[in-house]
């Protein structure tokens, strides 16, 4: 009883994370302080590229074992296995124009709609959890970025750019190198995990 509670408030918590954060924007400089009583230590010991970095990483880390332990991947793999057969079964009964086949996979397709909800929920419930952690990082860094207007750092073939300055559309330099150094250790995480193969 207590655990479902504590799952449920996690997952709210997740929730306002993700979407409440638009409702209320002021929320976004608060949360930031709060995490940065933590992390501005970090800003007298290593270069702000270095701490995005290691954020990047433990991100990278602790995403891939949350995905680990609250997704069954062995459904995930068992639909998706049944779903493409099922799509290269009827690419051949439309080439071979077999209506009474492709009638048959039709049903089947729609049959599965519920394996494939229910696969788009066991996706959302660990991106609630991620985002507890992962969204006050970024308001973080996002904050610390602001105040260091001229914290730059040296990009292969692109040379020194400003880490506030916009790579497209809303996205800067800085959030670019994070996810840059989250997907190796991501990509390791779930290899050494056995969950690497969707």
């Amino acid at each position: 009883m207590i655990k479902k509670t504590l799952n449920k408030l996690v997952l709210y918590l997740g929730i306002f994370m993700m979407f409440g954060i638009m409702l209320f924007p002021d929320m976004r400089d608060i949360i930031g302080h709060v995490v940065g009583k933590v992390l501005d230590p970090l800003l007298l010991l290593l270069p702000l590229h270095m701490i995005i970095f290691i954020l990047a990483a433990i991100t990278g880390l602790y995403a891939s074992l949350i995905q680990k332990y609250t997704m069954d991947w062995e459904m995930m793999r068992r639909v998706q296995d049944r779903m493409k057969n099922i799509q290269k079964e009827f690419r051949q009964a439309q080439l071979a124009n077999n209506a009474q086949k492709m009638k048959k996979l039709e049903t089947q397709r729609t049959q599965m709609m519920g394996d494939q909800m229910e696969m788009m929920k066991q996706q959302f419930k660990p991106m609630l959890y991620i985002s507890i952690i992962s969204i006050p990082l970024f308001f973080w860094v996002y904050l610390v970025i602001g105040n260091a207007p001229t914290a730059t750092m040296v990009f292969p073939f692109w040379g020194e750019r400003l880490l506030n300055e916009q790579l497209f559309g809303p996205f800067q330099h800085w959030l670019f190198w994070y996810f840059l150094c989250s997907i190796p250790v991501s990509q390791m995480t779930r290899k050494a995990l056995n969950i690497g193969g969707m």
